[in-house]
């Protein structure tokens, strides 16, 4: 298997872009992934923006986000307010907003994947299409009802600290789903193991994503 690192120029940061629909998707997508980044790369400027969250969910989607960055010196967190599971209908506003990111003008996008069986997911994952059409985006997998996990192509393995220390902070971080039967350490674990097996990491654990594009 071909292992490939991300290109940096000398003495630039590397800008990251994380795409969410909910307060925690973008964590249990690529929560692995950030904090590997975020261990390795000494500069790096990192967006988070999650599209949809209020109340007690804009809290918890903001302290999770200062957990999974805390050694992210430069970093930008937003959180939006449009509404749950009614994205399609409310697209023109959440297109202008994607309009604005272009500014950003990242190295690296992490988004929902575009087969998702989620509305809102799905949706995001268009609007990162249609926005940054020259850009390295990479899908994530988000665990659900629907049973949509598809096949991934692009893999990162994870130490034991690092996986094992985005479950914690998962579990810490969303109490108002540690209710629902699917929000548990098992079911982030079992996906990590799974995608490990596939790709031979050496812990045993990784994350996996989806890239349409990739030039080499």
């Amino acid at each position: 298997m071909l292992g490939l690192k991300l290109p940096q120029v000398a003495g630039s940061p590397l800008k990251v872009l994380c795409l969410g629909a909910h307060s925690d998707d973008i964590e249990i997508g690529c929560g692995g992934a950030i904090l590997r980044l975020a261990q390795e790369i000494e500069q790096l400027e990192m967006t988070w923006i999650v599209f949809g969250a209020s109340g007690e969910r804009e809290r918890e989607a903001r302290e999770s986000a200062a957990l999974f960055l805390e050694s992210v010196k430069c970093k930008k967190v937003m959180v939006k307010s449009f509404r749950d599971s009614f994205f399609p209908f409310e697209g023109a506003q959440i297109k202008s907003y994607f309009e604005e990111l272009k500014a950003i003008s990242p190295d690296l996008i992490f988004t929902h994947n575009r087969k998702d069986a989620h509305q809102d997911h799905c949706l995001l994952a268009e609007f990162t299409w249609n926005t940054f059409r020259n850009h390295l985006v990479l899908e994530y997998e988000i665990p659900k009802y629907d049973g949509d996990l598809g096949q991934p192509n692009l893999f990162l393995p994870l130490a034991q600290e690092v996986y094992e220390r985005k479950v914690r902070y998962l579990m810490q971080a969303f109490g108002t789903q540690r209710s629902k039967q699917w929000f548990g350490e098992d079911t982030f674990k079992a996906l990590m193991r799974l995608r490990g097996i596939e790709c031979v990491s050496p812990s045993g654990y990784a994350e996996a994503f989806y890239c349409r594009k990739m030039v080499l």
